[in-house]
């Protein structure tokens, strides 16, 4: 069982949250999580419940499954048994507005809901808790800082040994897997963006990398097949000359890091794709620099874009017509947390915000080249949490 999250701090995301709620919506009387990274976020155990806090009084915790696991693992303060939501609502003064997570909240849960808290209207909670989830505490730092150490070992050092002339993207995929987990990752990856399945990340064997996928990123992958887009080719088998695109989640205790880093498997890449590449790294470095507090990502987004040749923006952050519209994204429970290094998010950043930032760049024939790594925050720039490998590491073993 690993440890458990201090008491000091769910008692500082509680208090942060009801500022947060205060600011959006000064009018609120009460909100309900239901989510189960929210609901570890605020409690330290991620059950079947229901998160109720009131603008005064305190947060109850109601859960239907499992009790006795939430109180072995929790440090909350009121944890409840919960049969229904008949049980929590008979409890609970009930206002006109309740506040959720409509980002996550589907219409029947709602329905279901509504039928014990006969409240008149929902507003969105999901602001305020992306809001206070974006800084990190020392506690989550340094829980990211292990997973970062872990990302880096093994990309940085391990990979090479699993990379065999032959090997297919599924094989190599599931060799790499294990590998992380023994070196101490939590086993998943998660995502808020609705109805995501990730193994791990995307795998792709040159041309692979450039392979199209509904997910919101710049590179791709041909996964196993039409309904498991994930993992890697069966059949895609790693040649001489291929380029070696890994771009991959590690987590410590819920908290993650990413990483991309690319490989070149016994020869060499084209000048242009050479090229491109170490020009993606310079553009990191220069994002990194600008991580300060006061800045927002709208303007590091606009600077970084607006200094590029139109020449290099051809197949930039995606290839062909699939090029994604931001530099990086915050990171932690999740991997695509919120800002995002895009237009529109004009709100500055603070000093222990978490960004993983990805300029990549697709090459015909070649692949998905680039590189992304994480970073925090700091008044001196982004401190770097995953390593300063530059990428396309030169490895050959037949």
């Amino acid at each position: 069982m690993q440890g458990r999250v201090p008491q000091s701090e769910l008692l500082s995301r509680m208090t942060r949250f009801r500022t947060a709620m205060d600011r959006a919506d000064p009018a609120w009387k009460l909100a309900a999580v239901v989510s189960k990274v929210n609901l570890y976020y605020f409690t330290g155990t991620m059950q079947d419940g229901l998160l109720l806090i009131p603008r005064d009084g305190g947060a109850v915790f109601w859960v239907r499954k499992s009790l006795e696991r939430a109180r072995a693992e929790s440090r909350f303060g009121d944890i409840r048994p919960m049969g229904s939501f008949r049980d929590a609502a008979a409890a609970t003064s009930v206002p006109a507005t309740v506040h959720m997570e409509t980002e996550v909240v589907t219409l029947a849960f709602l329905d279901r809901f509504k039928k014990h808290f006969p409240c008149t209207s929902v507003r969105p909670a999901d602001g305020a808790i992306a809001a206070i989830r974006a800084v990190k505490s020392a506690y989550e730092l340094s829980l990211m800082e292990e997973a970062g150490r872990i990302h880096r070992h093994v990309l940085e050092r391990r990979v090479p040994e699993l990379l065999v002339g032959g090997i297919s993207e599924a094989a190599f995929t599931s060799s790499l897997y294990p590998l992380l987990v023994e070196e101490g990752h939590h086993g998943t990856v998660r995502f808020g963006m609705f109805d995501t399945e990730m193994l791990l990340g995307q795998v792709g064997f040159g041309e692979s990398s450039l392979y199209p996928t509904c997910f919101d990123g710049p590179g791709g992958s041909y996964g196993m097949c039409a309904a498991v887009p994930l993992l890697g080719s069966r059949e895609r088998t790693l040649q001489k000359g291929d380029l070696v695109f890994v771009d991959v989640g590690c987590g410590v205790d819920g908290y993650h890091t990413d990483k991309t880093m690319t490989y070149v498997y016994c020869g060499e890449l084209p000048e242009e794709a050479v090229a491109a590449h170490a020009a993606c790294v310079e553009i990191q470095d220069q994002i990194a620099a600008m991580l300060r507090p006061g800045i927002s990502p709208a303007e590091i987004y606009a600077t970084v874009m607006d200094g590029l040749d139109t020449a290099f923006l051809e197949n930039f952050m995606g290839y062909g017509g699939r090029r994604v519209k931001f530099l990086g994204h915050s990171i932690g429970l999740q991997i695509d947390e919120l800002p995002v290094i895009a237009r529109g998010f004009a709100e500055p950043l603070q000093e222990n915000m978490t960004f993983a930032l990805e300029p990549k760049k697709g090459i015909p024939g070649v692949g998905m080249v680039g590189i992304e790594n994480t970073f925090v925050v700091t008044p001196h720039g982004g401190r770097c949490l995953t390593g300063t490998h530059p990428g396309l590491m030169p490895v050959c073993r037949d």
